[in-house]
């Protein structure tokens, strides 16, 4: 029996993940569904959030985080929006990417400008992880290599080291 005490688990990580994957989801269903954001955040929020879903349970998520991406995309749109269609190759139009791709972008595109307490790196990471659950690996390598080039773009002081 070993007395040596254990570290207390953080789980902020999680929750900050489970975050991104749920705003990605409701920037989705506010895209295709045209749901406010009022209604959207009390669904969220009260049905989908630390629930158990069709037997899979669904982790609890950084709800501050959650909102502020939500929002923050709603609120910011009309700047992200040019921004990602300059980023993609082919001068191919946001609008006409598949829905879940482009929350995925967005909810990214967002983070990279307006999160500058989250690293770079991180954020391409975490939503390089959210397209994974949803896309195909090309669109995968897709989220990596736009939010990617944004990423050096606007913050390139992070990759000079």
């Amino acid at each position: 029996m070993s007395t040596t005490p254990t570290k207390p688990v953080n789980h902020k990580p999680i929750r900050k993940s489970a975050a991104r994957l749920n705003a990605v989801q409701a920037l989705y269903q506010m895209d295709v569904a045209a749901t406010p954001l009022p209604e959207i955040l009390a669904q969220f929020e009260s049905h989908w959030i630390g629930r158990e879903i069709e037997g899979d349970e669904i982790a609890p998520a950084d709800l501050t985080l959650f909102r502020d991406i939500v929002g923050g995309v709603l609120r910011e749109q009309r700047t992200i929006d040019p921004v990602l269609d300059a980023a993609l190759v082919n001068g191919w139009p946001l609008k006409r990417i598949e829905a879940v791709l482009r929350a995925v972008l967005r909810a990214g595109a967002y983070e990279l400008a307006s999160r500058m307490d989250v690293p770079a790196r991180v954020v391409v990471a975490e939503y390089v992880n959210v397209a994974a659950a949803f896309l195909d690996r090309e669109e995968t390598g897709m989220v990596n290599a736009v939010l990617d080039g944004l990423a050096r773009e606007k913050r390139a002081d992070e990759f000079t080291s």
